[in-house]
């Protein structure tokens, strides 16, 4: 089955939500306004029920089809937060919020899932029982999570749940998806490096953090070199390196560095903060200088179901003519949480030749609504078949 008619019928009228949605873009719980305009959307759409406020400012939507002899219950996921970056697209209806923007395509994701929900509410074809997700705080807050804790799965009976994001530089509509661990865990880490500071002609009078520091940054690379299996991934990066001094002849006494980790595994996610806390206080130590270590857990690995994967790629394939293999990204997703409490899937879908996610040039591509939400309705029609 090829992209849905229906669709091509309320691309205007998802393309006029959506860029209502990129207009006014809201920050990771603070999605008051986005969730309002969803549970107004729901409710015109005629769903059975409709919760808000889980996971603080996610809203819930339940659509029942014609029968429930099977007694399935899938969950579909859309995110809805923006990113603090401030815009420089130009657009006529950019962002009129200073340094809040949709450049992660959330507001395609948010309106894709509606069109799907309008069109699964109308028709009902399908034997079982739908469940819309819309999530807050997906960039850096763990809004998955938090919806997750306020018992979602539990309560709203979801057995398996999938979700999707756009992808740029993959053909506008096309689809990729890879099964087992997808994207990565993502953890954070500081470290002030506590030593003695002094004149910077007398070094030998001092415990010198900065030298210390610097041997750290190279020596955490050996957890990626010497302690991971080769065929396994992992990213260590050191992004700031602070000194407590701004001068030219002033040793510090101490100077800070924050930075991610990034892994595909548990057991790999573990040893990298063994391995870091370990390098850090052994490294300071043999420098005559104190590591105090704030590691902070980030989203685990995303790991897509075998059986799920298979079916998402073979929906996929139907929508587009094709579904081709994704390559693992480094990126994180706190969609994992879903994943890891209900098998499913994610899957990426094509935002042409647009600037990158998280970059101020950055716009969702319209042009992939049609093929979105027809995966979205594929995937209940055909995994939850009228009887």
């Amino acid at each position: 089955m090829p992209v849905k008619n229906r669709f091509a019928e309320l691309l205007p009228e998802i393309t006029a939500w959506r860029r209502d949605l990129h207009e006014n873009p809201e920050i990771l719980y603070d999605t008051i306004r986005t969730a309002g305009v969803v549970e107004a959307k729901l409710k015109d759409f005629g769903c059975d029920e409709i919760v808000t406020g889980l996971g603080r400012t996610g809203v819930v939507g339940v659509i029942r089809g014609k029968t429930n002899t099977s007694g399935k219950v899938i969950g579909l996921r859309a995110d809805m937060d923006a990113l603090p970056i401030l815009e420089a697209t130009g657009l006529d209806y950019a962002s009129k919020t200073p340094g809040a923007m949709h450049a992660c395509g959330h507001d395609g994701h948010t309106a894709m899932l509606l069109g799907a929900a309008k069109y699964l509410a109308e028709t009902r074809n399908f034997d079982g029982t739908v469940v819309v997700i819309f999530q807050p705080a997906e960039e850096g807050g763990g809004g998955g999570r938090e919806m997750c804790e306020d018992g979602m799965m539990d309560r709203f009976g979801i057995q398996e749940v999938y979700g999707m994001h756009n992808w740029p530089g993959i053909p506008t509509g096309e689809f990729q998806i890879r099964p087992g661990p997808f994207f990565a865990g993502t953890d954070q880490f500081e470290v002030v490096i506590k030593g003695q500071g002094g004149h910077a002609a007398k070094p030998d009078e001092t415990r010198d953090p900065t030298l210390t520091a610097s041997h750290l940054v190279v020596a955490l690379q050996s957890i990626v070199s010497r302690n991971v299996d080769p065929v396994e991934q992992m990213v260590v990066s050191v992004t700031s390196f602070e000194t407590a001094s701004k001068a030219f002849n002033v040793i510090p006494p101490t100077v800070t560095i924050r930075g991610t980790i990034r892994t595909m595994t548990p057991e790999t996610k573990a040893l990298a903060e063994a391995r870091f806390k370990a390098i850090c206080t052994n490294t300071c130590a043999a420098f005559g200088c104190e590591a105090l270590i704030d590691w902070r857990p980030g989203y685990p690995p995303m790991v897509n179901s075998e059986a799920q994967t298979e079916f998402a790629a073979e929906v996929a394939a139907a929508v587009a003519g094709k579904c081709d293999t994704a390559a693992l990204t480094m990126g994180g997703e706190d969609f994992a949480y879903m994943l890891n409490e209900r098998p499913g899937a994610y899957i990426l879908v094509g935002n042409g030749d647009s600037a990158d996610v998280h970059t101020p040039d950055y716009n969702f591509n319209d042009e992939a609504i049609p093929a979105g939400c027809s995966w979205w309705a594929e995937i209940v029609e055909r995994r939850m078949p009228a009887a």
